[in-house]
């Protein structure tokens, strides 16, 4: 498996599981298979509800002597609720809690978007928080005590543009490590892959297969259906794989760590497996044609009416 180097020694295998939309009941036993299959990097939030399941599997497979804690990387995610200094490490302390860990991998700030504490998801404008009410260097810098008080070992950012990472960069003491984002052939986010290399920032791609099973509420009418792409479904069939296993590969051969989910042991199989190929440049080249700048998570849930934010100033472009 393919892995990205940190700093301080701490690899991070490229290939993960992701949780978010795999339902109580079934992200346990998808958790704990994909550990039995060799997946060793796991990534959840508090906002998907179910990592109390998913560290019981994780506990689970640790007390059957299949996989040290050393061996796993578990990456978790600040909800928006709990933005600002004071409040990061009591949430990093409740996720550790579900989970039942001592400690987190990757810890990240889900969304750049402060919402007002004790609300899950913001029911109208108000329940969203003005960007310079509750800063996002005020976030940065509890961010950065959880790191030294030894809760996470590494720390960093998602759904960030350039722009708001560079404000981080700028003015915090510790440089966030990663950025996880939406990215797969229709999104392919050049500037900011490019961007983020040269300040040292790893990217991981999110919803790296088209996310068809998120909300209906997230899809926007006639969007392209991505594993049904003619281009990616022609250079399946030419490699001897499955549409899926070609977004992933292009995904690892581009350096950027993806975290596909899936609740079949089928499926869990051949994601591990897209891991093993390698498509030819020609093919590469075919899938930077692809390229539409759709965004399928495109943030406009976070515009209610009187919502302090606009897609503008959420991603800071287009």
């Amino acid at each position: 498996m393919r892995t990205v180097a940190f700093a301080n020694g701490d690899r991070m295998p490229l290939l993960g599981l992701g949780t978010w939309k795999s339902a109580p009941g079934e992200v346990g036993a998808a958790v704990r298979e994909a550990i039995r299959l060799g997946y060793r990097h796991i990534d959840c939030a508090s906002v998907y509800a179910n990592e109390p399941e998913v560290g019981q599997a994780i506990r689970s497979a640790i007390a059957a002597g299949e996989v040290r804690r050393e061996e796993l990387w578990i990456t978790s995610k600040l909800w928006c609720n709990a933005h600002g200094r004071d409040n990061v490490e009591a949430a990093l302390r409740r996720s550790l809690g579900d989970l039942g860990l001592e400690w987190l991998d990757l810890y990240l700030i889900h969304w750049p978007v402060p919402i007002k504490p004790g609300v899950a998801f913001p029911a109208s404008g108000s329940d969203l928080l003005p960007p310079a009410q509750v800063p996002l260097s005020s976030t940065w810098e509890g961010m950065e005590a959880a790191l030294e008080a030894g809760l996470t070992r590494h720390i960093g950012v998602s759904n960030f543009s350039s722009r708001k990472l560079h404000e981080l960069l700028a003015h915090g003491r510790i440089r966030p490590e990663v950025n996880q984002v939406e990215r797969h052939p229709l999104l392919q986010q050049p500037a900011l892959v490019a961007d983020c290399a040269a300040a040292g920032v790893h990217i991981t791609a999110y919803s790296p297969l088209g996310s068809q099973d998120r909300p209906a509420a997230l899809k926007g009418a006639d969007e392209p259906v991505l594993l049904e792409n003619p281009v990616i479904g022609a250079i399946a069939a030419e490699q001897g794989c499955s549409p899926a296993q070609v977004l992933i590969a292009w995904q690892l051969q581009s350096g950027i760590s993806t975290i596909p989910k899936s609740v079949s042991p089928a499926r869990l199989r051949e994601n591990l497996a897209a891991a093993a190929i390698e498509l030819p440049a020609a093919d590469l080249e075919r899938i930077a044609q692809l390229d539409q700048h759709l965004r399928l998570v495109d943030g406009t849930f976070w515009l209610l009416e009187g919502s302090p934010w606009t897609l503008q100033t959420l991603w800071d472009g287009p």
